[in-house]
């Protein structure tokens, strides 16, 4: 089989590893890919963006099947003029992304179907959204409406700081279009969890959970990035915790967007918050999560291309899918000054991996046969093992084997999951 997946970032290397192992794989494109999926896959310079790009490729290619993992093409309808030339998908057709795509969406039908989420307004007009979080005050949280590559959400801790986001969205275009709409919610307090499912439209079968570090320093300081690390599963997602969520929140989303007529097929990311009044929606994501991605499927212990196609087919009921007992950690590698202003451009040298130890490759470059930085986070460095402690141990002692002179990383990856689990 001739594969594609479109995207370029870690997220998409460790599906592109996952993939491989499947061995009726013959090639797997990777469009565009970077200098470190190179390894695993035939990187084609096509920004996952172009889809008219995506669509002549994968026609000239002869490709059997795509995986269009970012959330930027899954917005853009790339999915449905994938399959309008006869290229089967996995992920959501545009109509279904629009519940990551638009926030004011998703809040508005979590509202009308009843699933357990924050009190929220929608703003179009600044001085209407200002005057609302003087009146009800902070803490409080501010969010772009549309895409904005997970940095688009501002937990303000006072009302001035809830005024300078707002500003920021929706006069001064620091999201562009996306901060146009504003969606202010009440502030909720409890352990984040997120949870990546398989949806095939009518079966939902979630996969192991996990937690995700998005501030960019310890103790969970400084700006939100797109993931300083992940380790799964989370120790608060206990059983009786995702009984309920099925029941009152992955089913329902499911049955809310089949009556909406945007049946999804695909991953659908729940981003959880676990309140003193029970488990409610923070987020949705179109897509796989970046990077829980790079916890989750190490896990995997069924075919993913299998389950992918099962999705695609509608078969995901019929169809096993199975995560080890074992845990998972992800430390990040970033470059110095992520997310605000970094150099690219540096040297890195990968370590050997053996068994249980993962390099995803998320923004670099290869040049003259050497691997340079090219993106604020570079490197995921991931260990698989029997007990969280150990997994922890390991992501840490392999990404400090990494070579990487700018590289920074944040050193309480796991800290609070471990702690959970005394």
């Amino acid at each position: 089989m001739k594969i594609l997946v479109v995207g370029g970032g870690g997220r998409e290397h460790a599906i592109i590893k996952a993939i491989r192992k499947n061995p009726a794989v013959d090639v797997i494109y990777a469009l565009p890919g970077n200098g470190g999926i190179a390894a695993d896959a035939v990187c084609v310079p096509v920004k996952a963006t172009d889809i008219p790009g995506i669509v002549k490729f994968a026609m000239d290619a002869g490709v059997d099947y795509a995986v269009v993992a970012p959330d930027d093409p899954l917005a853009l309808g790339c999915v449905d003029e994938l399959e309008a030339v006869g290229v089967p998908c996995f992920g959501p057709r545009k109509n279904a992304a629009v519940i990551e795509a638009s926030k004011a969406f998703s809040k508005e039908l979590m509202r009308k179907y009843h699933i357990p989420t924050a009190q929220f307004k929608t703003f179009t007009d600044m001085k209407a959204a200002t005057e609302y979080v003087e009146r009800v005050g902070a803490p409080i949280v501010v969010k772009a409406d549309g895409l904005a590559l997970g940095k688009g959400v501002t937990v303000a801790r006072t009302v001035a700081e809830a005024k300078t986001a707002i500003r920021e969205m929706m006069e001064d275009g620091k999201f562009g279009a996306s901060g146009s709409t504003v969606v202010i919610e009440e502030y909720l307090e409890g352990p984040e969890v997120s949870v990546l499912s398989f949806t095939d439209g009518n079966t939902v079968v979630p996969m192991v959970s996990s937690m995700d570090h998005k501030r960019a320093h310890d103790g969970d300081t400084g700006p939100n990035t797109g993931g300083m690390g992940t380790v799964a599963p989370n120790p608060y997602y206990t059983p009786e915790v995702a009984k309920r969520c099925m029941e009152e929140i992955f089913v329902p989303t499911i049955r809310a967007m089949n009556a909406e007529g945007r049946t999804f097929k695909g991953c659908l990311y729940f981003g959880l918050m676990l309140t003193a009044d029970g488990p409610k929606v923070i987020e949705y994501n179109c897509r796989f999560g970046d990077p829980e991605t790079q916890v989750v499927l190490p896990l995997l212990e069924s075919d993913l291309l299998t389950v992918m196609r099962a999705v695609t087919e509608g078969r995901l009921s019929e169809t096993e899918v199975k995560f080890s007992e074992k845990s998972a950690c992800c430390v990040v590698l970033a470059s110095k000054g992520y997310p605000v202003k970094y150099e690219s451009g540096c040297p890195i040298t990968l370590p050997k991996t053996g068994e249980g130890r993962e390099i995803y490759v998320a923004g670099a470059e290869s040049w003259d046969g050497r691997l340079l930085s090219h993106g604020g986070r570079v490197l995921g460095c991931v260990a698989v093992e029997d007990t969280l402690k150990d997994a922890v141990a390991g992501a840490y002692a392999l990404a400090k084997s990494v070579q990487f002179d700018n590289g920074f990383m944040r050193r309480d990856i796991g800290k609070r999951a471990l702690e959970a689990r005394v």
